[in-house]
């Protein structure tokens, strides 16, 4: 299908991801059902062959290695310390998306100190989800063409209608990760390029992707001084924490966009999930988000966990993060519509 420049200007859509943050911004309007595919000026692709062998293993070597080494890193207290240092490693790769992926440098909802933001650059790159500029440029691309042609991984792009929301539940959880789309950097991260620490971190992901499972294979072998031990170390605390954390963040692009609540307006098909809300840190009040996407907090409503609210509040009580975006009683009143129930979860 050929392409067409989009209506604006690259200028003005690339200060559009940068600055997609106004809180008191109406949502845009749903668009049409049928427009033309927008020039994304992403990169030429390249070899994909490389990527989708690494892709491939990232998705399905969890579960191959969870079939392969069980009677290694099950049991005593080589499970215990296993699942003890998943959780750890959980909550801090997990903190590096949500609060720093996300809602810093996606979406700058605060302003770290210099330290705090390396070391939640650090914890997200260590996720495995992505260097921390192309995760965030992809992240930015996905606001600005929101379930629309554009968006990378728009599950409602095959339909919301059985079968194909099976289609598209598919293709927004994993099946775009092997798509050739590229998203420039330059047009959708131009001031994430212009941060020398941001720039050396992401140079460095290939380095701590491997820190990131060779850390627990260490400490594994520190602790047990055993290889049986050491391999359960490495399948709980590495590949099975990483799988989860993976999987949590593909249901925020796929859950998210096809079932749950819409309390609040919005131009697109985003909803709110419940049953996500703390093992995703509180990025599942994903309609709140797109509302509001400069929001610090995104469960605004009683009783609505958000772990990563929660962490910026207390880094700014320590005084390590200032210009907090907080929405206001007026910014959640204006947004609030009518609930709207895509399906009970």
């Amino acid at each position: 299908m050929p392409q067409r420049r989009s209506l604006f200007s690259p200028r003005k859509q690339e200060m559009d991801a940068v600055s997609e943050t106004v809180l008191e911004r109406l949502p845009a309007p749903r668009a049409a059902a049928v427009l033309p595919e927008p020039n994304l000026d992403g990169p030429p692709p390249g070899p994909l062959t490389a990527a989708r062998i690494v892709t491939s293993l990232l998705v399905a070597g969890p579960l191959v290695a969870l079939a392969v080494f069980i009677p290694l890193g099950w049991g005593g207290t080589k499970t215990i310390w296993g699942l003890g240092l998943a959780v750890a490693f959980y909550l801090f790769t997990g903190f590096g998306i949500s609060v720093g992926f996300h809602r810093l440098f996606a979406h700058h909802s605060f302003t770290p100190h210099r330290v705090l933001k390396i070391v939640l650059a650090v914890a997200g790159t260590m996720a495995l989800e992505g260097s921390v500029i192309s995760w965030v440029a992809t992240h930015r691309r996905h606001h600005m063409f929101s379930d629309r042609p554009g968006d990378p991984h728009s599950p409602v792009s095959h339909g919301t209608d059985t079968p194909t929301t099976t289609r598209g539940f598919l293709w927004a959880h994993v099946g775009w990760l092997f798509a050739s789309d590229p998203t420039s950097q330059q047009r959708f991260a131009p001031d994430l390029l212009r941060d020398p620490d941001l720039v050396k971190i992401d140079r460095l992901f290939p380095v701590l992707a491997v820190v990131s499972l060779v850390i627990p294979l260490a400490i594994g072998w520190i602790v047990t001084g055993t290889l049986g031990g050491a391999l359960g170390m490495f399948l709980w605390a590495g590949l099975i924490r990483m799988a989860l954390l993976h999987h949590v963040t593909w249901s925020i692009n796929s859950v998210c966009h096809l079932w749950g609540r819409r309390p609040f307006t919005t131009g697109d098909n985003s909803t709110n999930v419940a049953s996500l809300a703390l093992v995703s840190f509180g990025e599942s009040w994903h309609n709140f988000h797109h509302a509001a996407p400069a929001s610090a907090r995104h469960g605004v409503l009683a009783h609505q966990v958000d772990l990563a609210a929660g962490l910026i509040r207390i880094f700014e009580k320590a005084g390590w993060v200032t210009k907090v975006r907080w929405p206001t009683a007026t910014q959640i009143e204006t947004l609030t519509t009518r609930v709207e129930e895509r399906a009970p979860i």
